[in-house]
């Protein structure tokens, strides 16, 4: 990866007075290099200084891994053996000159594994959340990060639609689901998806996050879908509606409210304002529709390495978006026992306002 991404995260350190900062396979590690470490039993740690000295604890058979990066980085390798594992972290502990230093590490990614062997390398070390570090840099995304995701998002868009024929009653969600990744696999995505689909027919739907069972579709009634594709390591994460017949009167109205909402939230969306208007704008609408309670979740999250990172879009975030911020808009009416509805599209802003990466049509998809 790029130097000027190393350079960003050395000044925010010094920024942050912290003298350094800890990764392990992540999306973060993964952004800071380029390398995609598998997060096993072996540890693997890339401490970076904030003067730009940087050091890796890692297996002896990954050390040619880092024979490419834009930066230096002095490994420390060690065997299979577990008892030679501690000593490496001591010698790079050591060569940073960490003993005593504020070491930041993210708290969503970094594990006790690790944690153990750092605090035994330096007991009179602290470790502290550095998550706000990686976000800042991360929640930016480059043209190249863009790029990459209107990739995905169009590899996820053909694959829905090429799954569409296989959807009929008799059809379990299971099996729509394994259709759907099927034709993922297909149209380019990474083998590694951002998340499993969400197939929920009829009554299921009415529960956000589903897991695709072996209940059957039926005639004359409603069958969401939340998938997602990867590409380059960016993420894609869509809703949309079915129905197979006629629905119930109102079902059709929940998505028509919906549908408004989710226009109500693009259009506020732009660089300068808070993240929590986004959230405002789409939940007015339903509210405004009589059916404010039954919209139960944040209007979106941010997107990018992760299925989920920030921006949050939940109505009290006073975060202000800014370009190449990248995130869902996805509002919900959920009616237990009937259905549920959501039309969730990804956004990036822009300097002059938001773009929607997605087009794929909003309505009702109705077959048969």
């Amino acid at each position: 990866m790029s130097i000027q991404r190393f350079n960003k995260l050395t000044a925010a350190l010094s920024n942050a007075s912290l003298e350094a900062i800890a990764l392990i396979p992540s999306p973060s590690l993964r952004y800071l290099t380029g390398l995609d470490f598998h997060l096993m039993e072996r540890p693997t740690v890339l401490f970076v200084r904030n003067d730009g000295q940087a050091a890796m604890v890692l297996p002896a058979l990954e050390t040619g891994r880092l024979d490419n990066l834009a930066f230096e980085v002095h490994p420390f390798a060690y065997s299979d053996n577990p008892a030679t594992w501690q000593l490496a972290f001591n010698q790079a502990i050591s060569f940073l000159k960490l003993e005593n230093a504020g070491i930041g590490v993210e708290p969503v990614h970094f594990r006790f594994l690790e944690t153990q062997f750092i605090q035994a390398a330096a007991p009179s070390a602290r470790l502290v959340a550095a998550d706000s570090i990686m976000d800042s840099l991360r929640i930016q995304k480059d043209d190249a990060e863009v790029s990459a995701m209107k990739t995905a998002v169009k590899i996820a868009q053909n694959a829905f639609l090429a799954t569409l024929p296989a959807i009929q009653p008799g059809v379990s969600e299971r099996e729509i689901a394994a259709e759907l990744v099927l034709q993922l696999l297909r149209h380019g995505s990474t083998p590694e998806l951002p998340f499993q689909p969400i197939v929920s027919a009829g009554e299921h739907s009415a529960n956000p996050h589903a897991t695709p069972t072996d209940r059957k579709l039926q005639a004359n009634e409603i069958l969401l879908i939340d998938w997602g594709a990867g590409y380059a390591g960016y993420c894609a994460d869509l809703t949309r509606v079915i129905a197979y017949g006629k629905l119930p009167d109102e079902l059709v109205n929940i998505h028509a409210a919906v549908h408004q909402a989710n226009r109500a939230a693009l259009a506020v969306a732009r660089p300068g304002i808070p993240a929590g208007l986004v959230d405002q704008a789409a939940r007015k609408v339903i509210e405004d529709a009589g059916y404010g309670p039954k919209f139960n979740h944040r209007v979106g999250h941010g997107l990018g390495l992760e299925a989920h990172e920030p921006p949050y879009m939940f109505g009290e975030n006073q975060r202000i978006l800014v370009p190449g911020a990248a995130f869902t808009i996805e509002p919900g009416i959920y009616l237990a026992g009937m259905g549920g509805v959501r039309i969730e599209d990804d956004v990036v802003i822009t300097e002059q306002g938001a773009e929607c990466l997605s087009d794929l049509p909003r309505e009702i998809f109705k077959l048969g």
